[in-house]
Order: structure tokens, then sequence, then C-alpha cells
């Protein structure tokens, strides 16, 4: 006999809960998010380049097109899509009872949140490698960690930041006065109104807050990088097949990047892929051949479905965090591997 839980089903103030039973042959979060044609993807909202809510009433940024290329791959409708905004503390709770079917929302892959003794939580392949930072005021006369010794400095409470902070400082011997905020907005309030000599996030929060600063250029992120923060999408532990298809959804973004498919050309491919038999890896990757989708759970052709919806991972990067964009990152670690990044997938066979 499976061991069946029970999972909050529809809005949760309805009181509605459906038996979902998780494990190897049984039934699946998957199978669930199938049934209700719709993705509940919880997010935070309030990053502008990865997630944030738009004057027009849109999310837009690198983890709300990660939702986007979910609910293709799972629904065939990148539309289908309920964005639930979370703060940190909420996120894993909003996981583990059902809120949302899966995170997409700037979180740390790390060994304690991915353990079986943690937060049961199961993470996709890393979206984007980051790091922490500190921004300060470029008329504050700190240039470098000693600076800050014995000053205040904002940070989120119950992040992996919190926990980073102490330990380089401590490490140091650097004694500061942290300031906990449980908000991003209320910690970047908190900076902007003096209560803190500094800031501290992932650089790429730092990069995304200061893009929406009055006068941005008069804050500067110090040079030190005081952690790898490698960021991915994640599911409630215990559902494999929920687990591989994010995971492979995730691939087919950086494969299709490294094989040159594009939102724009991928019926070109498509058709290529169809008329030609010798195009045997572009006939399995498109789901032509091989029936690699049906091993998932999901059509064989979502690959294609997911492209149309976001491009490949270069295109989703550019848009939201390129040279063009409101909150440019330089790509970095991001770039394939051939390009000297870390990016790299595993072969469709």
């Amino acid at each position: 006999m499976q061991c069946c839980r029970l999972v909050p089903f529809g809005v949760l103030l309805f009181g509605l809960y459906a038996c979902a039973t998780l494990g190897e042959g049984g039934a699946s979060r998957l199978d669930l998010i199938r049934q209700r044609g719709e993705l509940r993807c919880g997010v935070s909202g309030k990053i502008p380049g990865f997630s944030f809510l738009e004057r027009d009433g849109r999310y837009a940024g690198l983890d709300v097109d990660m939702c986007q290329a979910f609910a293709a791959a799972f629904v065939g409708d990148s539309s289908k899509v309920e964005y639930r905004p979370l703060t940190a503390p909420e996120r894993f709770t909003a996981l583990r009872t059902g809120e949302i079917d899966l995170l997409s929302r700037n979180t740390t892959f790390n060994l304690s949140r991915d353990a079986s003794g943690g937060n049961g939580v199961t993470f996709a392949p890393v979206v984007f490698h980051d790091g922490q930072g500190l921004l300060v005021r470029r008329n504050s006369g700190i240039n470098g960690l000693d600076d800050l010794r014995d000053k205040t400095i904002c940070v989120g409470s119950g992040t992996t930041t919190e926990q980073n902070l102490n330990d380089v400082f401590q490490a140091k011997r650097i004694a500061y006065k942290p300031v906990k905020y449980q908000d991003l907005n209320q910690l970047v309030a908190g900076y902007l109104q003096g209560r803190c000599s500094a800031m501290t996030s992932d650089r790429s929060q730092l990069a995304s807050a200061r893009s929406g600063f009055a006068q941005p250029n008069n804050h500067q992120i110090l040079p030190e990088v005081l952690s790898k923060e490698p960021l991915a999408p994640l599911s409630s532990g215990g559902d494999q097949r929920l687990a591989d298809a994010m995971r492979w959804v995730v691939y087919a973004l950086i494969t299709a990047e490294e094989m040159g498919i594009t939102k724009a050309n991928v019926d070109v491919k498509l058709q290529e892929a169809t008329s030609d038999p010798s195009k045997t890896a572009l006939r399995r990757f498109l789901g032509v051949d091989g029936e690699l989708g049906s091993k998932l759970g999901l059509r064989n052709d979502f690959v294609v479905s997911v492209l149309k919806t976001t491009g490949n991972y270069g295109e989703i990067y550019d848009r939201h965090l390129g040279p063009q964009s409101a909150v440019p990152i330089p790509r970095g670690l991001n770039q394939l591997h051939r390009d000297g990044g870390v990016l790299i997938a595993p072969p469709f066979q």
C-alpha cells in the first residue's frame, strides 16, 4: 500500500484537498498540474530582471520565464500559470503545504536544503550562478569589508545571505550589527532610509534593486564576493516524476542554445528534423523520434512547446539581464561551457 498524504487542491481558503500518492509508479504533482490545467508557481515578484510585477499587471523576469517554460511543457500552454508572490520565509512552507506546485524564486541550492533532513525539497538544475555582495553609498568612505567594522548591515532574515554574512565577518574577525528584514522591499527601504551603512544580498539582487533607485550611480557594489550562490527552481521532495520533468525542461533550454535553436527558427528546425532522417540528434531533441518526452510523462514534442514560448536559455538571459535590458548583468559563469561558462546539459538520448 502506498503512502497517501493530503495536499491542497485549489485556493487554500476554500479548504479543498486532493489525495496524491507520491512515489515510484504512483501519482505525482505533475498529474495534478495536468488535471488542473494550470501551474501554480511561487516567485518573488519584487526583483527586476528575475521576477517583477510590471505596471500592466504582468510578471516578468528570468524566474518568470522558467515558470512559463514549465507550464508549456506540463500543460501545453505557457499562459496557464498562476503566480504566487512569496517572501523568503514563506517559500518552503508554501511548497510543503502544496500551496504552490514549484518554486522559481532566486533560491540557493545547498546541502541543507537539498538533504532529506532539511526542507524536504528537490532542486532542478541551476539557472543562474550568482554570489553574495554588499551595496554601499559611493560617498560613504566604505570601499571594502574592513571599512564596515562596527557598522550596521541590512540583511534578509531566514536567508542564506544572513548565514554567509555572519560566516565571512566572523572569520575575518570584523564586528558588525545586522538589521534584519523579512521582505526585500523592506530591506531596500531600510537601506535607503539610512538605517544601515550597507545592504547585502545576491549581487544580482543588488543590481536589480539599484536599477530602481532615483540615483543609481550614487551606489556601488563592493568588489568582494562573499559566497557562491547557485540559484535553481525546486519542487517538494519525494516526487521524482515532477523533479525529472523540471530537470529536463531546464536542460532543454541549455541544449537549444548549444544547437542554435531559437524561438524564431524552431519551426524551421522541426521541419528539417521531420524531413531528414539523417538528423538523428535533432529528431530526438524535438520529439520526432525516440519518445523521450513520454519517459518524463510529457508530450514527446515538449521541447518545441517550450522554445516557442521562451526561446533558449541565452534568449531568456538577454531579454531580462542582457546589455540592452533594464538590469544588465554580464553573463560570466552563466555562459555555455564552450564559451567559458559552466552551463552544460546531459545528452538527450
